[in-house]
């Protein structure tokens, strides 16, 4: 067992705290590492290292900060593999889900790859008489970025450093307790790559350390994906300390089957939909809204595919679904299970009791359905975060979508159809951020933004695309004039002077 050191101003430290917390292999039960909770003065000196950095950074070209940033891609995709197979050993997640995590960061990463053509700004020669008016986008500042355990190569290291660091800015990056040797391995690439000392900083901490970003003067933004609480939290306590603030929180997305749509292929789409990650991404499917008509048909096709899958180390690669990230948060996904069931739902498939041959001590729980969730039952309507997918029936296309925008979340929504009126008309009338038709997960790559709704996004600019450039950087316009001959003989010019 190791015991992770924190990276803050270039360097890999030794904690002073007395304070760690385990890091689990989920898919055996043991802890392989212990993370620190770093002390408030440790975290001080990460933002300090940030401060110090960002003058240098933010004046290196943009070009140059591209170029790097190509190299760090370059070793992501050299470091593939093993990436991939610490993301599944420490997460659990399953090798091609683990592979997908790891393919996000270097999407992310290319993404940034293009800040040059991202921060080009805008310009009009002659906007008033004699006068040219230039918008630029520049770097802001030290940024701060708080993950959770679901993502821990994609979201620290996708969706936050990359483009925060190729526009200019620097930033101190709370690792997921769970799982923080992810990122903090794709870190080291970065200094490889690089990126000068201070640039990134990665330390692992407790809420009481973290809360540090939500108020600190020299943070001037923070990006933080979790809980919805905890992103209320960090949205109104940093935006009240005059901080930019992304907080993308909880989801509950609904698909809406109608009784067109060919069921083996969309029972399939659901599987992979409900079941990937083992349930544990906020753009899981964990609700399906289907028709009447067709519910039982559905329902057999999915529970067949389900009991088809194989469960066990995320890290073994013929592996379909792996455990879930803590004893604790199976725990947690048991009881929902649990609460389904006294709310009157109806199990056609268990998955509590499951048992992996050689990993008893696992953190396993298999897939389970629970039919005929009404709107009474909370189950269908909070998050749980794991492997538990809800059936609603309903009679046609109008009911299905009132229940699905009834929701108070609306991260990403999905309608499985061959009619092309009803997927127009769910396209605009749907209230999810992220819609998709005949597509389970309809997360867009990184060129367009996250873009949750309702109480799965607290604030103004979404991660990645266009919102995430915008939210890295700040505009200035620069309105330029220079005299004639006539304008410099003028003695009194009017309070409007070359603005109308």
């Amino acid at each position: 067992m190791k015991t992770l050191k924190y990276f803050s101003g270039g360097k890999w430290l030794d904690s002073k705290t007395e304070k760690f917390m385990d890091v689990y292999n989920p898919s055996t039960g043991e802890v392989i590492a212990k993370a620190p909770c770093c002390t408030q003065t440790e975290v001080e000196a990460a933002i300090a290292a940030a401060k110090k950095a960002f003058p240098a950074w933010s004046s290196t070209p943009v070009t140059k900060r591209a170029q790097i940033m190509y190299k760090v891609r370059e070793l992501i995709e050299a470091n593939l593999d093993r990436l991939t197979e610490l993301c599944a050993t420490e997460n659990g997640k399953a090798w091609g889900d683990a592979l997908g995590d790891v393919l996000k960061a270097k999407e992310g990463t290319e993404l940034a790859c293009t800040m040059p053509t991202l921060m080009m700004g805008e310009s009009v020669m002659n906007i008033s008489n004699g006068v040219d008016t230039v918008l630029y986008r520049e770097p802001i500042g030290v940024f701060a970025g708080i993950v959770p355990f679901n993502f821990p190569a994609m979201i620290p290291m996708g969706w936050m450093a990359p483009g925060c660091i190729a526009a200019g800015n620097t930033m101190v990056i709370k690792a997921a307790s769970f799982t923080p040797m992810t990122c903090m391995e794709i870190a080291k690439l970065y200094q490889e790559a690089g990126v000068p000392d201070g640039v990134i900083n990665i330390v692992t901490c407790s809420r009481n350390e973290a809360d540090l970003f939500l108020t600190h003067p020299d943070i001037r933004g923070v990006s933080f994906v979790g809980s919805t609480s905890v992103g209320l939290h960090v949205y109104s306590k940093a935006a009240a300390h005059g901080k930019r603030v992304q907080a993308l929180c909880e989801a509950k997305n609904h698909a809406l089957v109608l009784e067109d749509a060919p069921i083996a292929r969309t029972a399939a789409g659901i599987i992979n939909a409900s079941f990937g990650c083992a349930g544990e991404r906020c753009m899981a499917l964990p609700v399906v809204v289907v028709q009447e008509s067709i519910a039982d048909a559905l329902v057999d096709a999915i529970v067949k595919l389900a009991k088809q899958l194989k469960i066990g180390p995320g890290y073994q690669k013929d592996i379909d679904m792996g455990p879930v990230v803590t004893a604790g948060h199976k725990k947690f996904v048991i009881d929902w299970i649990n609460k389904g069931i006294e709310e009157g739902a109806k199990v056609v498939l268990d998955g509590r009791n499951i048992s992996v041959k050689g990993y008893e001590n696992g953190f396993y729980v298999g897939p389970t359905i629970l039919d005929h969730i009404t709107e009474e039952m909370t189950v269908g309507a909070q998050e749980i975060f794991g492997p538990v997918l809800c059936i609603k029936r309903v009679k046609d296309f109008d009911e299905g979508l009132a229940i699905m925008n009834k929701n108070e979340f609306a991260n990403g929504s999905v309608i499985f159809t061959q009619n092309g009126y009803y997927a127009r008309e769910f396209q605009k009338r749907t209230d999810g951020g992220m819609v998709g038709v005949n597509v389970g997960i309809p997360v867009p790559v990184g060129v367009f933004p996250f873009s949750g709704h309702k109480r799965s996004f607290f604030g103004d600019l979404h991660c990645l695309g266009k919102d995430g450039m915008r939210f890295y950087t700040e505009s200035k316009c620069v309105t330029t004039r220079w005299f004639d001959e006539h304008e410099i003989k003028k003695t009194k010019v009017d309070s409007w002077d070359g603005t109308i």
